[in-house]
């Protein structure tokens, strides 16, 4: 099938080592034509331009015009291959996502994990193309063990500032994210999700009723019974949600 041809792929690092293990790794995965490789950013917009290639294995440390720097040089093109970025740094997580990256990889690269991210960019090569959606986030990659793990902004239950992070629970595991609660909370669907507390946002469908102590405390009380305290800022949007 054409949908299973190999994956035709350009490799962007800025160490030799880092691009000569890629290349042994690429030579053993059957759905990866590997068509050529840059050492920075720079030669990467031009072979990018003369190749076309279908995807990038992309570093983000770079001097010069870095990996992150290509992925927004290339938004605009018309053909525009899927990014993985391969990096030693799970920090760029966020930024990398917003710009619409397939998949994020940590290093070393296995050959393991370098299947499971072409097998991505394989889906999403069949996937018919997705509705505008907005500006709001459908999906989340968080850190966990050696690898980026992706949640679907629909699967996440709760959320809970954490001092730096936010812990996303989805049923019954929970996953940490390296973000504010206010960026967050800028990023994810209003009409999905209700911040009731200043560390606290839940999906609205996870709310089973809300009740009060009778001295003005009101408590969102959960679909699992577990109950959270509403705070009086966020109180008038919670009140909204009984159409009062």
């Amino acid at each position: 099938m054409a949908d299973e041809s190999p994956v035709r792929t350009l490799v962007v690092d800025d160490e030799p080592l880092a691009i000569e293990r890629l290349q042994i790794l690429c030579a053993r995965e059957p759905l990866i034509d590997l068509v050529g490789t840059a050492q920075d950013g720079e030669a990467a917009l031009r072979l990018i331009e003369a190749l076309e290639p279908e995807m990038l294995l992309l570093d983000i440390a770079m001097p010069g015009l870095d990996g992150i720097g290509v992925a927004r040089a290339i938004e605009k093109l018309e053909k525009k291959p899927a990014i993985v970025f391969c990096t030693a740094f799970d920090q760029y997580a966020v930024t990398a996502f917003d710009l619409s990256a397939t998949d994020y990889v940590l290093k070393p690269v296995s050959s393991d994990r370098l299947s499971r991210a072409v097998a991505r960019v394989i889906d999403r090569r069949k996937a018919p193309p997705e509705e505008k959606t907005g500006d709001h986030a459908q999906e989340f990659w968080v850190p966990h063990r050696s690898e980026m793990i992706r949640i679907a902004a629909q699967d996440i239950d709760r959320i809970e500032a954490e001092r730096d992070y936010m812990r996303l629970h989805v049923g019954q595991r929970s996953f940490l994210l390296h973000q504010t609660i206010t960026e967050l909370e800028r990023r994810l669907d209003p009409a999905a999700f209700i911040r009731l507390h200043r560390s606290t946002i839940v999906r609205r469908e996870q709310i089973s009723r809300l009740s009060h102590d009778g001295m003005g405390v009101w408590h969102a009380v959960m679909a699992d019974e577990e109950r959270i305290r509403i705070g009086r800022t966020y109180l008038p949007n919670a009140r909204a949600l009984m159409g009062r």
